[in-house]
């Protein structure tokens, strides 16, 4: 049998073809969860509907998402009503959507945005309530299932980075009906008994309703209450959810989350190693700088001609004692000459002086005889002369 063959375009052409003309798929109403979502800066919305088992993808026109009520986004359910055709381009098949409406997920976004506002005003993902995570924990605490990838990507990247690293698994629900509850019961557990130095809060991805225990307030103020830091590591990278707002770190996985919390031992040794050379470079330029600091004072003439300085000192301790001494002979000699001059006024001007030309004073009972009243007849008197003296009586 001989086929003729015809082109990749005339294929995808005929598939298009035959899927425009099935009535269902032109008119078909499709339920899933967004997963992917894009809002192009043309107005067009691309994403990808999902279910358990399967996926499809979409876009809606700006014509048409101009229409929306609500702001789409990854997680959200929703029905989305259009047409399903194929991109002959990609040969992909995707459903052209004209409407979309909110599958009963509405409720639990508006009480997630309100929890979210309510807490930040509360001041619960205040940077100044954040704990440092310790630089070299010895052990870390898990909170998660004790089943799955999670606890195992983060038990094989802690002890790749760190083998010393101890962790202790503390098994807690992570959706469903009363896991937020066993989770809260979990944290307290762990700071009560200090079970470990860092803990990790971790699950893999999921829908909002999946996430939702980490969204319960009643988580919120557990984490924001802890002693111990809490590292957040809840879903995949673009899921966010109130635990991470409150945590003191949020990792976008779990294998990012146990690279936060456990250093890399080589690491630490390369740094250790650093600073040893750092330090010994440091302290061989210090030896060398005092070297050359002790050779300069030894050439100095300080310590070559030690008593240099001491000599210089001494003369001019004798300039300065000369100096003392033509000043004190100077004040002697003037005060000296002053003193003859007044000697010889004083001289001069005194009555012994006048003595030696052959006067003398006359006194009676000690007092200077001045008028011929100041005696009588026979009253014995004193002469004193320039040599001596002479009693004399009064005729």
């Amino acid at each position: 049998m001989t086929y003729n063959p015809i082109s990749v375009t005339d294929l995808n052409k005929y598939i298009k073809d035959k899927i425009a003309g099935d009535e269902m798929l032109n008119n078909v109403l499709v339920k899933g969860e967004i997963s992917n979502y894009k809002h192009h800066y043309t107005g067009h919305l691309y994403f990808t509907l999902k279910d358990e088992n399967s996926l499809i993808k979409c876009i809606m026109f700006k014509g048409y998402a101009t229409n929306l009520k609500f702001e789409p986004r990854d997680g959200m359910k929703v029905m989305a009503f259009g047409t399903v055709s194929v991109f002959e381009r990609d040969g992909v098949y995707q459903i052209y959507c004209k409407a979309m409406q909110e599958d009963g997920m509405g409720s639990l976004y508006k009480a997630y945005e309100e929890m979210k506002a309510r807490l930040a005003k509360e001041g619960l993902f205040d940077q100044s309530h954040k704990k440092k995570i310790p630089l070299m924990p010895k052990c870390i605490g898990v909170l998660s299932s004790n089943t799955g990838a999670v606890i195992r990507d983060i038990i094989n990247v802690s002890t790749r980075r760190n083998p010393n690293v101890y962790i202790k698994l503390l098994p807690v629900p992570v959706q469903g009906e009363g896991a937020a509850e066993k989770i809260v019961d979990a944290i307290k557990l762990m700071n009560e008994q200090k079970l470990a130095d860092v803990i990790i809060i971790a699950r893999g991805g999921g829908s909002l309703e999946d996430l939702w225990p980490f969204n319960e307030e009643i988580v919120a103020r557990a984490i924001y209450d802890s002693e111990l830091p809490i590292i957040s590591a809840v879903g995949h990278e673009t899921d966010f959810t109130i635990a991470d707002f409150v945590a003191d770190l949020r990792a976008p996985t779990p294998s990012a989350a146990a690279e936060l919390a456990v250093p890399n031992i080589s690491d630490i040794v390369l740094k250790l190693e650093s600073y040893n050379n750092r330090y010994k470079l440091a302290l061989k330029k210090k030896v060398e700088f005092m070297k050359l600091r002790y050779e300069k004072c030894m050439n100095s003439r300080v310590f070559k001609e030690p008593t240099q300085k001491i000599n210089e000192k001494y003369m001019l301790i004798d300039m300065k004692v000369k100096s003392m001494q033509n000043s004190i002979s100077k004040i002697y000699n003037a005060k000296k000459t002053n003193m003859v001059k007044h000697i010889a006024k004083l001289d001069a001007l005194s009555p012994l002086k006048t003595l030696t030309r052959g006067y003398s004073i006359a006194e009676i009972n000690g007092q200077v005889i001045k008028s011929v009243s100041q005696v009588k007849k026979d009253d014995e008197i004193n002469l004193r002369l320039s040599d001596g003296s002479i009693n004399a009586r009064v005729l």
